[in-house]
């Protein structure tokens, strides 16, 4: 089909052009896209006529802003990259943010921060603010405020049949239950409007033990006997990897096996202090980094990685933790494995658990932990790790609810458990009616 007169004014790539290349680069660099046309929205309108001319065209849509969590490449369709949609409009007497498609949470923190506010954004600044809240977003505060879809106001989308929605619990009390936890399955999402909280600064950071000095299974029974005793204000995660020996890292890293409690507490410094005090007498740590800080430098909390490379994962939402299981995990992914592994252990509950106001298809919120895998993929491939994962998960398995939207990075290896049955349901029949010719179908479909 000949360029339709809906594209002719707008900036558009093909494979082989100047810029294509740059367009479709995103974080995830080891499944990319490679669309037969990139259409760069800078607004709302771009985003419409890209939608009627891939329908017209009866093209899959696929959409980008940082390309974190691709389920898989994708091959042939239009590509819509919203990096440009990059407006942040605070209104602080009304605690909200609206922001645009292609927006990163570091730029709704700083703005945010000026009013003493804060969003309930992930450890990472570098994430897109629309795609991890549309898979519900579990923060750095989740406990204290739950998931950020709980937060969202206002959605504005395009469906499939080419036009622009403002939905609200009120508006389209439906569709906005859809969308806020089913993806990008019922459209694209152009801006948000979401509310903020009262946060500007917090009791935080990491507590690096050194996994060889320290029984790694001692560490974690004392970390999960020390989760039963803490309040909803305080959030927090293990990280366990090993460090590549490379010098491109600080030389106390290098080669090192670590063991990282990340903690992030609302609550006076004092009593933060009193609160990790049991944490900080498992052993000796390499290093110390509680402190309390602004809420602008949370990312320093979870440190991650800010470069693009590419990575393979997945993940369980668990009712309890088995422990057994988990030390069984460490063992096959710490220091005796073969390739680098990062074990993330997600202390959930709280407010993740309570009934929100508008209700939402965010998926499995009975659950208390989420176990999080990821892997680079240099070295090794997809094969050899769907193995290990198998492995790794199968003593986790009885206690699994099922699998979060927004960690399910496996190449779209496993799209089972991401929904419950009766979400499933619910969300299959909102694609039924808002996208019947299944248009948005690159990502975890509901259909």
């Amino acid at each position: 089909m000949a360029l339709s007169d809906p594209l002719a004014q707008r900036l558009t790539f093909r494979p082989g052009q100047e810029g294509y290349e740059d367009e479709i680069a995103g974080f995830q660099t080891g499944f990319t896209q490679e669309p037969d046309i990139v259409v760069a929205a800078s607004d709302a309108d771009d985003v419409v006529a890209a939608v009627r001319y891939a329908a017209e065209a009866g093209l899959p849509v696929g959409v980008q802003a940082t390309g974190h969590g691709l389920p898989d490449a994708a091959r042939g369709g239009v590509l819509i990259s919203t990096r440009r949609m990059d407006s942040v409009e605070v209104d602080a007497a009304a605690r909200t943010v609206r922001v645009g498609a292609g927006v990163r949470w570091a730029h709704v923190v700083a703005a945010a921060a000026e009013h003493g506010l804060a969003p309930l954004n992930g450890s990472a600044p570098s994430v897109g603010v629309v795609s991890y809240t549309l898979g519900g977003g579990v923060g750095i505060l989740a406990r204290e405020f739950g998931y950020a879809a709980d937060h969202v106001r206002s959605v504005d989308v395009v469906t499939a049949d080419g036009e622009l929605r403002h939905v609200t619990a009120a508006s389209e009390p439906e569709l906005f239950w859809g969308l806020l936890g089913g993806g990008a399955n019922l459209g694209v999402v152009t801006a948000l409007e979401i509310g903020l909280v009262p946060v500007a600064r917090l009791y935080g950071g990491a507590l690096a033990f050194d996994g060889r000095e320290v029984d790694p299974a001692a560490l974690l029974r004392g970390y999960a006997a020390w989760t039963e005793t803490v309040p909803d204000e305080l959030t927090s995660s293990v990280a366990a990897l090993v460090y590549p020996d490379v010098p491109q890292l600080p030389p106390h890293l290098r080669g090192r096996y670590l063991v990282s409690v990340r903690i992030a507490y609302t609550g006076p410094a004092e009593d933060g202090e009193r609160l990790v005090a049991p944490l900080r007498a498992l052993g000796p740590t390499v290093s110390d980094g509680l402190r309390e800080m602004p809420y602008a430098e949370s990312h320093t909390i979870h440190n991650d990685p800010d470069f693009p490379h590419a990575y393979y994962g997945d993940n369980l939402m668990l009712t309890e933790l088995d422990l057994a299981g988990a030390e069984r995990l460490l063992a096959l992914t710490g220091p005796a494995a073969d390739h680098m592994h990062v074990v993330q252990l997600n202390h959930l509950g709280g407010a993740l658990a309570r009934p929100v106001g508008h209700d939402n298809a965010v998926p499995h919120r009975a659950a208390a932990w989420a176990v999080r895998l990821l892997s680079p993929l240099e070295g090794t491939d997809r094969a050899a790790l769907r193995e290990l994962y198998a492995r790794a998960f199968a003593p986790l398995a009885p206690h699994a609810v099922g699998r979060s939207v927004n960690f399910a990075l496996a190449g779209g290896d496993r799209p089972d458990g991401v929904y419950d049955a009766d979400t499933q349901k619910r969300l299959a029949g909102l694609k039924a009616t808002y996208d019947p010719a299944n248009l948005f179908r690159r990502n975890y479909g509901v259909g």
